[in-house]
């Protein structure tokens, strides 16, 4: 499987634990690695998940075509970066308001 104790992956069930304290339809327990590093279904389907394995997992889902690009990515693929495509324009109109990066 992809991933390194202290990564993304690792730290992703206490983000499922948040999420599931909001949104009802997230059950935490069902989000995680099994012994042998394969991940859950519901892990399987995350974003986190297919960012952090994509291209390094060949069971990885990896990402519906036209959503992510991936940009950058360090020689021990330590950092990875995506670009979001297809942005709706409500969003580029929200963050061109000063709520996003500029």
């Amino acid at each position: 499987g992809a991933g390194h104790g202290g990564d993304d992956i690792a730290k992703s069930p206490h983000m499922a634990r948040i999420g599931g304290s909001v949104y009802k339809e997230i059950n935490p327990e069902e989000f995680y690695m099994d012994q042998k590093q394969k991940p859950s279904d519901m892990m399987a389907k995350s974003l986190i998940y297919n960012a952090v394995s994509y291209r390094l997992d060949p069971n990885a889902m990896g990402f519906e075509e036209g959503t992510f690009e991936e940009a950058y990515t360090t020689t021990h693929r330590m950092v990875r970066i995506y670009k979001v495509l297809d942005v709706d324009e409500d969003s580029k109109a929200y963050g061109k308001e000063g709520h996003g990066y500029q």
